[in-house]
């Protein structure tokens, strides 16, 4: 069996801009500062090293439970900002998943820098949260390169069976989800649906890049061949 893990933004979706929307209203609210995330780049990156990485933009100390304070605000956001016109599902995702499960040679996963909640927000709203068995997420590290132990460890506790991390492959739009394959011997497919050229991908250790996963039947052969 292989367990193929999805990231969700620029991957799986693209939520029509409701998470940066989300983070600076959470912002707004709590510490008072508007557009707090301009000029941070938060591609790849957990939702936890983004709060992190807002509040030392503006040399605002992360202790006294201000980080709980700002996640728990921006799903409370997040939830409003998802229900707009310009969020869609990325080319052919809705296929290949219908298509995976119903391989049995497959689980689906996730590994994702999405607080759990987050990404079950993002998922609901399109109407694919429950085709992923388990999965880890940046509420459980804000090191992404740490989630894949998780991941996998998770999928042990849910079907009482073994998976090698040789056969797990993350899907994913980002550099950052190559680097946190790799230590681990994972697999890689690399798609350009996210900020990140095809030949941007290419020079990544990905083990094949993509375009888009518009092609089921190419998609279902790179997973084959890795």
């Amino acid at each position: 069996m292989k367990f193929i893990l999805f990231d969700i933004d620029g991957t799986l979706v693209s939520t029509g801009g409701a998470g940066v929307r989300a983070l600076d209203y959470a912002f707004r609210d709590i510490v008072g500062i508007d557009h707090a995330f301009e000029g941070i780049s938060m591609a790849g990156k957990t939702d936890l090293l983004i709060v992190k990485e807002g509040l030392a933009k503006h040399g605002l100390p992360n202790e006294n439970g201000i980080v709980p304070k700002l996640l728990n605000a921006y799903l409370d956001h997040l939830v409003r900002e998802m229900q707009n016109d310009a969020r869609h599902l990325k080319p052919g995702i809705r296929r290949a998943l219908d298509t995976l499960k119903t391989m049995p040679e497959y689980a689906i996963g996730l590994l994702t820098g999405n607080l759990e909640d987050g990404a079950r927000i993002k998922l609901e709203a399109f109407g694919i949260y429950d085709y992923f068995l388990c999965g880890a997420f940046g509420s459980d590290n804000e090191d992404r390169n740490l989630l894949l132990p998780v991941a996998v460890e998770r999928f042990r506790a849910k079907t009482q069976r073994e998976i090698a991390f040789r056969n797990c492959i993350i899907v994913g739009d980002t550099p950052r989800d190559v680097a946190c394959a790799k230590p681990y011997g994972a697999a890689c497919i690399a798609v350009a649906t996210g900020p990140y050229a095809a030949d941007v991908l290419k020079q990544t250790d990905a083990d094949i890049v993509m375009d888009d996963l518009a092609d089921t039947a190419y998609f279902l052969d790179a997973l084959a061949r890795i």
